[in-house]
């Protein structure tokens, strides 16, 4: 498991763990402040649509996804990024099997505890 403030984080560090059916979360770098997360997606999962009280960066490392940010639509493939603002509603469904990087402020408790 990755510890906060761990300096170094090799990719094995991170824990995989079941986000959901097809999505699989691995905790990446993080402190109290800023917290860095890789999800895999596979493909015709979804990421529920929900909100959180934290702002939100996903860059789309690798496949496509049709995702919802505040009611509106859009299909976003390998390097594109999104924003998604403390308490706006997101959420996705994995078009091609892919990857999304997010970057959270403050950090997740809840994906750690």
């Amino acid at each position: 498991m990755v510890e906060k403030k761990q300096r170094w984080v090799p990719h094995g560090d991170g824990v995989p763990e079941e986000a959901a059916p097809g999505v699989v979360r691995r905790v990446l770098a993080y402190t109290d402040g800023l917290m860095c997360v890789e999800n895999h997606f596979a493909a015709g999962a979804e990421g529920a649509l929900h909100s959180h009280p934290h702002t939100q960066i996903t860059y789309v490392v690798s496949g496509a996804f049709s995702f919802t940010i505040d009611g509106e639509t859009r299909t976003v493939r390998a390097g594109d990024t999104l924003l998604k603002e403390d308490g706006v509603p997101h959420g996705c469904v994995c078009l091609e099997e892919g990857i999304l990087l997010d970057i959270f402020t403050p950090m997740r408790e809840d994906f750690v505890s």
